[in-house]
């Protein structure tokens, strides 16, 4: 690693203190991303802003049409909270389903959501169950968070400090993971929201998107066959030595129809 200076604030304002009057800050959540990034010396900043011990970034609130996490909640506690697994349990499947034991007890919602990995899960989730973002400084809606790869609608020095999820009907996530890391090659979430069809796709493109075409498909028919003849083009997605942008495509289908078999099921 580079020299760096390291900061650990109690509050919210603090943290963005530190981070506007540093030259070239950065925020610290679960470290599953940074810090590899950081020994690689693929990243060097200034100052590196821990937000562990800012109060109010933790908590799950559960009600009957919403579900709220904070931000600094870690994957395995949205994966075993009990409130979760009742009321909306394909978000502690899909938690559940992220890297293994370690990664799930170090890393955080905010912190996946904020990086906006490619291929992580979350993201499905965001989009899938129309989501609000919430920060230190306004509401995002999930249609309008994820932009590009590794780029979002937060601004510099915006913190993530919790996230909404809509309750859905039913829901149902599948990914094929990729078998070293766990992350999604493909990953596609299929929410039914009282005849209303939400679908949120990881790992196939540069950010999660909405599978608008298989939406439309299924708000006729809820049927893993209705989405058979629904055209997915890959021009634009992933193309890398896990997988073709041509096989991430046909992926797409798969997943989305092993979801909406265990969405009926």
């Amino acid at each position: 690693m580079y020299q760096f200076r390291y900061h650990r604030p109690a509050t919210l304002e603090e943290a963005v203190g530190l981070y506007q009057s540093a030259e070239d800050g950065i925020y610290l959540a679960g470290g599953q991303t940074l810090l590899p990034t950081m020994k690689q010396r693929l990243a060097a900043p200034s100052d590196v802003i821990d937000l562990s011990a800012v109060d109010g970034l933790t908590g799950i609130d559960v009600n009957s049409g919403e579900v709220r996490v904070g931000a600094f909640t870690l994957h395995d506690e949205v994966a075993r909270h009990e409130g979760i697994r009742r009321s909306l349990p394909v978000l502690a499947f899909l938690a559940a389903q992220i890297g293994d034991g370690q990664v799930r007890n170090r890393g955080t919602l905010g912190g996946s959501v904020a990086n906006s990995d490619p291929a992580a899960d979350y993201p499905a989730a965001v989009i899938g169950l129309g989501a609000t973002v919430n920060t230190n400084a306004r509401q995002i809606p999930a249609d309008e968070y994820f932009q590009d790869l590794f780029e979002t609608a937060l601004e510099p020095g915006e913190i993530i400090t919790r996230i909404d999820f809509q309750v859905p009907t039913r829901a149902a996530y599948r990914k094929f993971p990729n078998p070293a890391s766990r992350y999604a090659v493909v990953g596609v979430l299929v929410a039914d929201f009282d005849g209303t069809i939400r679908v949120g796709i990881t790992g196939a493109g540069p950010c999660a998107f909405r599978g608008t075409a298989l939406e439309v498909a299924l708000q006729a028919d809820l049927d893993p066959a209705a989405i058979e003849a629904v055209e997915v083009p890959d021009a634009g997605f992933n193309n890398d030595l896990h997988a073709s942008a041509e096989y991430r495509a046909h992926l797409v289908k798969i997943m989305a129809k092993r979801a909406i078999a265990d969405l009926l099921s």
